[in-house]
């Protein structure tokens, strides 16, 4: 993880020129998860999942690159998803890493309009794996995974920012596994993807 972290790191910075303004911030915000193409029926117990709210919170970076209204944005935050089945909640924790780049129009430094989209990649720091039903039926995280966003925000004074967006899973999130009565083995019987809708505030310094 280190090392793919200080791959995206090494890239962003070798795509800035030198002219490019820097600015660093904290951000955080809400999730509100919706898992697709979720299903199980074991043992006659059907799991409908319902959306859950969860967070983000974390560094990030922004650079205004010397053409008029674009630039690019980074950060590392920690992300917490849930979705709850009818007798279980399903949480992820992860580190997400979104690069962002963005196009805004307005006021200048008093208030900005902002477009932006890019690929988020992330990586599991919970636990990976949960029963759905006992000994008959668990649901197991990805290692990592990999999105998009596409979003807008509006940024006011230079410092105040605030965003919405999509965030696509584009793989799996995880499976749905069940045991086989005959062979004692775990096999998957189908995948899941978690999108998310997110609100996020962020203060540059």
């Amino acid at each position: 993880m280190k090392k793919v972290l200080t791959l995206i790191v090494l890239a962003v910075a070798m795509a800035m020129p030198s002219q490019a303004q820097v600015k660093f911030g904290l951000q955080g915000g809400l999730n509100l998860t919706n898992i697709s193409d979720f299903s199980l029926n074991v043992a006659g117990l059907e799991n409908a999942v319902k959306n859950r709210t969860g967070f983000f919170i974390g560094p990030t970076v922004k650079f205004t690159l010397p053409i008029v209204g674009l630039g690019i944005d980074a950060a590392a935050l920690y992300d917490q998803r849930e979705a709850k089945t009818n007798d279980q909640t399903l949480k992820s924790q992860s580190i997400q890493i979104p690069i962002n780049a963005r196009y805004g129009f307005g006021l200048g430094s008093v208030a900005e309009i902002f477009l932006f989209a890019g690929p988020q990649f992330g990586f599991n720091v919970g636990g990976k794996a949960k029963d759905l039903v006992s000994d008959a039926a668990k649901w197991t995280l990805k290692s990592s995974n990999f999105s998009a966003n596409v979003g807008l925000g509006a940024m006011i004074l230079g410092h105040l920012q605030a965003k919405i967006n999509y965030n696509i899973a584009l793989g799996k999130t995880g499976e749905i596994e069940v045991k086989d009565a005959a062979t004692a083995a775990w096999k998957t019987i189908t995948g899941a993807k978690a999108n998310a809708w997110q609100l996020s505030l962020a203060y540059y310094f």
